[in-house]
């Protein structure tokens, strides 16, 4: 029973439908006394890109009616925004392949309006910012992250398994046009763009976009051996800081980037290192995938069904609670390693946690 299970368990009322003024005693702090104020919620598991590190060739998607609907994803968002989350980041598969999210970013945007969230973003693989650009700016979003990582595009062809670059510098114009910041994404990938990575800097540069290189992570089992693929960014930033001066910034975003200057660009540079230099100690966030599955940690199977308790009741009492036992039980860390021959840490695609 599920009163029964969350018996003892502490919990605050929600409020949907209004934008929330959390009132400060009920942040969630997991075990390890960390503040959680960014959660990354998943619309949907489908993407139409197929990139080889992070799903296989031929995926098996999720029926439609597993799936989160429009006021549930809402309501879901709204019970974080209450206990304290600060900043919500909209993610997929791909999110603009969702038909209604337009909807659920303006329904979301209250809590801008209303002084409960910071910032309402999200991540996308850019196919179809050309078509909605304008409409997520109306709708209050501010920032995005496009994923890019080269500018070959016969590379990028073979990265995506028939992806167009083409499709996708229209749609960051388009982004830049409606008065979006955009950040890009790019995997560094050994074999693939690791002699590329310097022009991706200067282009995103050139446009006055920050790029954040991100290193490849064991999470599904995909074609490609993991360990042919990954490239340290330990390596790489020795590598470029033979051209350029990197200056450290104190930077934070909410993620868990760390940042420096390229002076003689003047633009951002990110890392986020989760194996050569992993940053769990100071983690804030949770990811939510598009049936209701909260994951505590990316690297790690540990997880809440936060769909149960959302449907149980009209009323947010078991929902809080399923999300307090699930802050409680967030792990210290992940356990990623890349070795030639060994399972992914993690058995599930990054698509289907939601990035």
């Amino acid at each position: 029973m599920l009163t029964a299970f969350f018996e003892g368990i502490p919990f605050r009322m929600g409020i949907v439908g209004t934008s929330i003024q959390p009132d400060g005693q009920n942040a969630l702090i997991d075990g390890f006394g960390r503040r959680i104020t960014y959660v990354r919620l998943s619309v949907t598991d489908r993407c139409d890109l197929r990139c080889v590190y992070c799903m296989s060739e031929h995926m098996s998607f999720l029926p439609k009616t597993e799936l989160l609907t429009l006021d549930e994803l809402d309501r879901l968002a709204t019970a974080f925004v209450s206990r304290g989350v600060r900043k919500l980041r909209l993610t997929g598969g791909e999110p603009l392949v969702r038909r209604d999210l337009l909807d659920l970013v303006r329904a979301l945007s209250r809590h801008l309006n209303g002084g409960g969230l910071d910032e309402l973003t999200l991540t996308t693989n850019g196919t179809q910012l050309a078509k909605h650009a304008d409409a997520l700016a109306a709708a209050g979003i501010r920032r995005i992250n496009v994923s890019v990582d080269t500018l070959d595009p016969d590379a990028f062809r073979a990265t995506t398994r028939g992806g167009n670059l083409r499709q996708v510098l229209d749609g960051i114009e388009a982004a830049r046009a409606a008065g979006l910041a955009v950040k890009i994404n790019t995997v560094a990938l050994k074999g693939t763009n690791e002699d590329e990575i310097e022009e991706l800097i200067a282009w995103a540069h050139g446009l006055g976009m920050d790029l954040t290189l991100i290193e490849t992570m064991p999470l599904g089992d995909i074609e490609p051996d993991r360990t042919d693929q990954f490239l340290p960014l330990s390596l790489v930033r020795e590598r470029l800081a033979r051209r350029w001066t990197l200056t450290d910034l104190a930077t934070r975003t909410g993620g868990p980037a760390r940042y420096v200057r390229v002076e003689e660009t003047g633009g951002r540079l990110g890392f986020i290192t989760p194996l050569t230099h992993n940053f769990c100690e100071s983690c804030n966030r949770v990811r939510v995938t598009c049936t209701g599955t909260l994951f505590m940690c990316l690297g790690q199977e540990s997880a809440v069904d936060l769909r149960a308790p959302l449907r149980a009741s009209a009323g947010d009492e078991l929902l809080n609670a399923a999300i307090d036992r699930a802050i409680f039980l967030k792990p210290k860390g992940h356990d990623f390693v890349i070795d030639r021959g060994r399972a992914p840490s993690v058995s599930r695609h990054m698509s289907m946690t939601g990035g």
